[in-house]
C-alpha cells in the first residue's frame, strides 16, 4: 500500500510543497466525491420535495436542519478513527487499525441509538421555537424518520474513515454512487409517485438507503484480501486504551461539530421567522453551499491522514507541508466555485425549484453566499490539519467562538434587525467563517513549529 509520496530532502521547498499538494489532491478527490454523495442524498430529497410542494419543502428543511446537528455530532465523535488509524499505519502498527474500526463501529451504533430516542420529542422542539403547530408537527415527523437511519449512517462513516486512513477511498465512493441511484428511485415512489408521502416519503427513502450503505461497507471490510493484516476480525487487544483515545479526540470534535451545525441550523430557524418561503429558499442555498463544502471535507480528510502519517513517522517537515498544502488546494478549488456561483445564481437555484417566490429570495442569497466559499473551505481544511496532529481542544474552542459568538448574532442582526432577509444570514456566515479561518491558520502555524508526537 502506497500511502505517501517519498520526498527527497535535497529537493527545494517548492518541489516538496508541490509533492504534498499532489498526494493530498489524489486522496481528496474520491473522498470529496464520496462525501458529496452523502450530501446528494439530501440535495435530491430537497429538489424532489421542492418540486412536489413548497410546504413540504419547509417541513423537510426544518427537519433536516436539526437532523444534521445530530449527525455531525456523531461524525465528529468518530473522526478520531481516521487520525488513529493513519498514525498507526505511519508507525507500522497495522494490527491496531481493525480494533480501532470495531471500537468506532460500536460507538457509532450507540450514538445513533441515543439520537433516535432524543428525536422522539422533535415536534415539541419546534413549538418551543415559536412555529405554528402544523409546521412544528410536520418538521418533527420528518426529524423522527431521518434519525431512524442515523445509526446506519454513522456505522458507514466509521467504516469509510477506516478505509480512507488506509488510502482506500474507492469503496466508499462506489457505495455512495449506488446509494444515490437507489435513493432517487425510491424517492419517486414515496414522495409523489404511487404513494405521495411528500417530505416524509423522502425521509423514509433516505433512511433505508443509509442502513444499506452501512451493511455494504462492513461486508467490504470483512472481505478484504488483507483483512488479517489490519486485524478486522481478529483478537481485540487494547480495546479500552483505544476507546479512550477515540473518545478523547471525539469529545471536542463532536462538541465542535455539533455546536457548529447548531449554529448553522439556527440560521435555518431564523429563516423560519421570515416565513415558510424563506425557509425553502434558504434550504436551497445551504444545499448548494454544502455541496461545495464537500470538497473541503475531502481535502480536510486527506490533509488529516497525511499529517497523521507524517506524525507516525516522526517527520515534522512533512507534517507542516501537508497542512499548508491542503490549505492551498482548497483555496484554488473554492475560488473557482465562488466564481461559478456568483455568475450563475439563477441557473443553480432553478435546479431545485421553479417557484418564482422562492427564486426571488434564493438568487440574491446565493450571490452573497459565493463570498463565503474560500474562507469556509479554508477553516474546514485547517481543522482537518489540526485534528490530524491530535490538536483538538483549542481549535474547537476557536471554532465555536467564531460561529456561536460572531456568526449567529451577526446573521440575526443582518437578517432580522437590519431587515435584509436571507442574504443577511449569509453575511453573518461570512463573518464567522472568515474569523475561524484566520484563527485556525494561526493555530496551525504554532503547532507546526513544535516537535511531533504520536497520540
Amino acid at each position: 500500500m502506497n500511502t505517501n509520496t517519498t520526498i527527497n530532502p535535497s529537493h527545494g521547498l517548492a518541489a516538496d510543497f508541490a509533492a504534498r499538494v499532489r498526494v493530498i489532491a489524489k486522496l481528496a478527490m474520491p473522498v470529496a466525491v464520496a462525501r458529496t454523495g452523502m450530501l446528494v442524498l439530501v440535495i435530491v430529497d430537497t429538489a424532489m420535495v421542492g418540486h412536489f410542494s413548497s410546504t413540504e419543502l419547509a417541513y423537510y428543511g426544518l427537519g433536516q436542519a436539526v437532523f444534521m446537528v445530530c449527525m455531525l455530532i456523531g461524525v465528529g465523535m468518530l473522526i478520531g478513527t481516521a487520525v488513529l488509524c493513519a498514525q498507526a499505519v505511519g508507525a507500522e502498527s497495522q494490527l491496531e487499525c481493525g480494533v480501532i474500526w470495531r471500537v468506532s463501529a460500536f460507538h457509532a451504533l450507540a450514538l445513533g441509538g441515543l439520537f433516535v430516542l432524543l428525536a422522539q420529542g422533535g415536534g415539541y422542539l419546534y413549538q418551543l421555537f415559536g412555529y405554528d403547530e402544523g409546521l412544528a408537527q410536520g418538521a418533527g415527523g420528518i426529524l423522527v424518520v431521518l434519525t431512524y437511519g442515523l445509526p446506519g449512517q454513522l456505522l458507514f462513516t466509521a467504516s469509510i474513515l477506516f478505509l480512507e486512513a488506509l488510502n482506500r477511498p474507492g469503496p466508499g465512493l462506489a457505495i455512495m454512487i449506488g446509494a444515490n441511484i437507489l435513493n432517487a428511485a425510491v424517492n419517486w415512489l414515496l414522495i409523489g409517485g404511487e404513494i405521495g408521502w411528500g417530505g416524509e416519503g423522502a425521509a423514509w427513502a433516505t433512511t433505508a438507503v443509509r442502513w444499506l450503505i452501512a451493511v455494504a461497507a462492513v461486508l467490504y471490510i470483512l472481505s478484504m484480501k488483507d483483512a488479517a493484516i489490519y486485524n478486522v476480525a481478529g483478537p481485540l487487544h487494547q480495546v479500552r486504551i483505544l476507546g479512550r483515545k477515540l473518545r478523547r479526540l471525539g469529545y471536542p470534535l463532536g462538541l465542535a461539530q455539533g455546536l457548529e451545525s447548531a449554529a448553522f441550523a439556527s440560521l435555518t430557524l431564523f429563516a423560519g421567522l421570515l416565513g415558510a418561503e424563506a425557509v425553502g429558499a434558504f434550504q436551497i442555498v445551504m444545499n448548494l453551499v454544502a455541496s461545495c463544502f464537500m470538497a473541503a471535507i475531502g481535502v480536510g480528510t486527506a490533509t488529516a491522514v497525511h499529517v497523521g502519517l507524517a506524525i507516525g513517522r516522526g517527520d515534522q517537515r512533512q507534517m507542516m507541508l501537508s497542512g499548508w498544502g491542503g490549505l492551498f488546494t482548497i483555496a484554488i478549488f473554492m475560488a473557482v466555485m465562488a466564481a461559478v456561483m456568483a455568475l450563475f445564481p439563477s441557473q443553480l437555484v432553478q435546479i431545485f425549484t421553479g417557484d418564482p417566490v422562492l427564486l426571488a429570495i434564493a438568487v440574491p442569497t446565493l450571490f452573497v453566499a459565493a463570498a463565503t466559499l474560500i474562507t469556509d473551505g479554508a477553516q474546514g481544511v485547517l481543522m482537518g490539519a489540526l485534528r490530524g496532529a491530535g490538536d483538538v481542544w483549542i481549535p474547537s474552542a476557536l471554532h465555536l467562538c467564531s460561529f456561536l459568538l460572531v456568526m449567529v448574532p451577526a446573521a440575526y442582526g443582518f437578517a432580522i434587525w437590519a431587515d435584509i432577509g436571507t442574504p443577511g444570514l449569509m453575511m453573518g456566515t461570512f463573518c464567522g467563517v472568515t474569523l475561524a479561518a484566520v484563527l485556525l491558520a494561526g493555530r496551525f502555524h504554532l503547532i507546526s513549529k513544535r516537535p511531533v508526537r504520536r497520540l
